[in-house]
This record gives structure tokens, sequence and C-alpha cells, in this order.
């Protein structure tokens, strides 16, 4: 761990963020204003219920920073380039389940297939380029920040590595374009943050998720000012479980692939992955405090989702995690006659060029007991007996 002496002291208060954005950047559009009270709401468990210990401040610091510069930019972006949101979005498909179910593989197998746009890493991270960006430019300053995040989280607690497989510039989840929004449980997954989450889970996710959508109209956008060309979108976050109904709302015609694993199994390595991002910024996080904030809000997104897709059921194709591991390939051509889209030989090869290059045997194991987070297999089951009954059993 850094020496905390050496790591600046930093304010977690609004105004000065919101001045230092500004200043930094030149702007002063953040468009859309509906971030203001979560921004605000974040701020106060922050400061209040987090404990953070310099690192972890700096974290936060840097992470909110960083949000409101892109938000600024991207504004910028638009004034400059009104075309932007004249982009019709491909139609989408999004991966969607428990963490731990084969999300992140399946997403990475797929993205493969050139004909899919993904947001990647460093593109989720830094939606808005920097304004000197030239879209044939072989240097993006994004990419070299994204590989100096993921050294630094890595470097922070080593055991990330075997939970998570971080990419600069790999496929990752549209969870991290909501958080730009504000909207999102990224802070709770790095902090205790008990109230602010409170809130998000309350709240009305819509103008998170139109913001999520203008995003991607401006990520689309950029991929075509690099010559790429694709004919769907392919997203993946758990969180959609907690606000399904938001997102079949904002995305219309949305093709949902569902993935399906036994929450014995699901819940407790959520809680391991978080517990260990909490130790960045908080040496003394509690692994039981971790894991009832984890089961509580994964049980209450489950159902939550378990009740949204009861009129759309033929936006959804179940998925389970036992055959993407054991069957990939019958996975695979169940999704691309679900989406209707013809499985080409370029696809196929490339996703298993893809399963070739990144072997789960590569990664150091992930290793955690139920008991240690204070779990048991019959309080977890009975936290999620509906999804259970309908999908596992």
């Amino acid at each position: 761990m850094t020496d905390s002496q050496q790591i600046p002291e930093v304010s977690l208060d609004a105004a000065e963020l919101l001045a230092t954005a500004r200043k930094d950047t030149g702007f002063s559009d953040f468009g859309c204003e509906s971030f203001r009270p979560a921004f605000e709401k974040l701020l106060w468990a922050l400061n209040t219920e987090a404990e953070l210990n310099p690192v972890g401040r700096l974290l936060q610091h840097q992470r909110i920073l960083n949000s409101l510069k892109n938000r600024l930019r991207m504004e910028a972006w638009i004034d400059q380039h009104p075309e932007i949101l004249e982009e019709e979005l491909l139609p989408p498909v999004v991966i969607v389940g428990l963490t731990r179910t084969g999300t992140t593989m399946l997403h990475r197998i797929l993205a493969s297939d050139s004909r899919f746009h993904a947001p990647l890493w460093y593109e989720v991270r830094n939606p808005a380029p920097y304004m000197q960006w030239q879209p044939g430019a072989a240097d993006d300053q994004r990419i070299r920040e994204a590989e100096a995040e993921v050294a630094s989280l890595l470097a922070s607690n080593p055991e990330l590595a075997a939970i998570h497989p971080m990419d600069p510039t790999g496929a990752d989840e549209e969870i991290l374009l909501l958080e730009h929004s504000f909207y999102s449980y990224v802070p709770n997954s790095f902090a205790h943050v008990p109230s602010y989450g409170d809130f998000v889970a309350s709240a009305d996710n819509t103008p998170a998720y139109e913001y999520l959508q203008r995003q991607l109209k401006f990520l689309q956008w950029q991929k075509k000012q690099r010559g790429e060309r694709a004919e769907r979108w392919l997203l993946k976050a758990p969180h959609h479980l907690h606000f399904m109904s938001t997102l079949l709302k904002v995305f219309p015609g949305i093709q949902v692939i569902a993935t399906h694993r036994d929450p014995v199994v699901s819940i407790p390595s959520t809680a391991s992955f978080y517990y260990n991002l909490w130790l960045t910024g908080n040496e003394h996080a509690d692994k039981h405090v971790v894991a009832q904030e984890v089961l509580d809000v994964f049980a209450r997104g489950t159902q939550h989702t378990l009740q949204a897709r009861a009129d759309s059921e033929e936006q959804f194709c179940d998925i389970w995690f036992e055959d993407t591991v054991a069957r990939p390939q019958a996975v695979i051509d169940s999704i691309y006659t679900f989406i209707d889209m013809p499985l080409t030989p370029e696809a196929s090869a490339a996703m298993e060029q893809h399963r070739l290059d990144n072997q789960r045997a590569d990664r150091p194991a992930h290793a955690y007991t139920l008991d240690e987070y204070g779990y048991t297999e019959d309080g977890i089951r009975s936290r999620f007996q509906a999804y259970i009954d309908r999908f596992i059993n």
C-alpha cells in the first residue's frame, strides 16, 4: 500500500469538484442536470459513511472528477458535432444476470464477432475523447489512462486478478457508463455507502438510462469515425437486474440474454469481489457488512427482474452458466438463433481463438468460503427461492 503521507489530501465537496472539472476542461455545460441529486447524495455518503482511508478518498475523488470531466467533454463534442445525437442506435443485445454467472466470459466471446459494437473498458471509463482526439491516430490518451488504472488496481490488491479479468481495451460493461450519470451501484462496489445505494434503488432511474443511450450514440459515432462498422450493439451489465423495467422502457425491443447460476455459488463470489474492492479504500472493511449488502441488493434485483419480464418473455433468452462452460458452442448457437443473426465461419473462428487465448486456468484461483462471509446455503436460498424454483431446480 502506498505511504499515506505521499497521498495528496482531496476534497469530496460538491462545489469544489464541479469548479475543478470546469477549470480543468475549460467547459461549463454538464448536460442534463438530473445527475445533481445523486451526485450530492454520493458525496454525503462518502464523507459520512464510507470511512475511507487516504487511498480510498483519492480513488473516489478521481472517479467522480473523471465523470464530471467526461460529461463536460461530451457536451463540448456534441456542440461541435450535433450529428452525434442524430445517430440511430443499432439494435442492442444485452447480457444480464447475477454477477459471477459467466456474463463477462460470454460477453467477451460474443464480442469477438466484429458485427457487434461492444463498449470497451477505456471507452466506458472515458466515453468522451480528449478534444485533440483524431480518429485515425495511433495513440489515444484514454487507453494509456485505462492501462494505468488497471495496473494501479492490481497493485493495490493483486487478488482482484483472480476474481475478474481486467483488459483496458477489452469489452466491458456499461454500468461504468451509468456511473457518469451518478445513478449506479459502482460506488457501492468500492465502499460502504448504504444511504447512496438506497437512494439509487428508490429513485426513478429513467434519466440515467436516457443518459446511457446518449453516451452509446456518442460511442457509436466515434466507432464510425474510426471506420468500424457493425450490425448490433452488444451490452452487458448485471446492474440491469435492479432496473430491468427501466431498461425495457428506454430501450424498447432490446433482446436480453439472461444468465443463470445457483446463487449459493454466485452471491458469495460477488461478496468476495466487493470485499477486495472495498479493501483498496478501507483496510478495515468488514466481510459480513459487505456480504449482507450484496445479498440484500441482488435478492431485491432478482425479484424485480422476475416481475419485470412477466410481460416481455419474448425478449429474453435463458442461458445457464454450466452450459456456457461445458457446451459453449451450443449456447452460442442458441443465442444467434434468438437474435436472428447467422453465425458466420469468421465469427466462429474469432470466438474459438478468444477462448483459446483467455482460458480460466491462465488466471489464479479465486478462493473464499461461505462461512467467512457469514453465509449459509439455506440462508441464501431463502432469499432467492422464487428465482431458484424457476431457473435452478
